[in-house]
């Protein structure tokens, strides 16, 4: 299954607003969901809740956090999203980056400008990415 299906199948079964707000406290470190984390990271995510990679703590449930928000959206994830450009972890900076350009989230150009200074290579060329999207598109 790829990771838009799982994300689709989540919303499903759990509804959008809750597939969001997972992902958003996922983000914001407000409280591991073990269902969304399975749920977004397939089989990776039995390795990292078995205690791999950080656990249910780590940075690979916010990266599929963030990834996730790429096909279930609600503006009240853009704070969150925004804020995760300065997440700790690079993979999270990048695809936060990502997520920002694929929705084309007006308000984000500043934390996008600030990234293409950031020390990871790939973190600079998705925020460079997503600031060309985003002047393009006039957000």
């Amino acid at each position: 299954m790829t990771a838009r299906e799982s994300v689709t199948a989540g919303c499903q079964r759990r509804g959008p607003e809750a597939v969001v707000a997972g992902c958003v406290g996922l983000l914001d470190g407000t409280g591991p969901d073990e269902g969304l984390i399975i749920g977004l990271g397939g089989k990776a995510a039995r390795y990292v809740l078995s205690d791999g990679e950080g656990g249910a703590s780590g940075h690979w449930p916010r990266v599929w956090a963030a990834r996730g928000l790429l096909d279930a959206w609600s503006d009240a994830a853009a704070a969150a999203i925004i804020r995760a450009t300065g997440d700790e972890a690079w993979r999270v900076r990048e695809m936060a980056a990502k997520v920002i350009a694929g929705r084309r989230l007006a308000g984000a150009l500043d934390a996008d400008v600030a990234r293409r200074d950031d020390p990871v290579t790939r973190v600079r060329a998705a925020a460079s990415r997503a600031v060309v999207t985003l002047t393009a598109t006039g957000a």
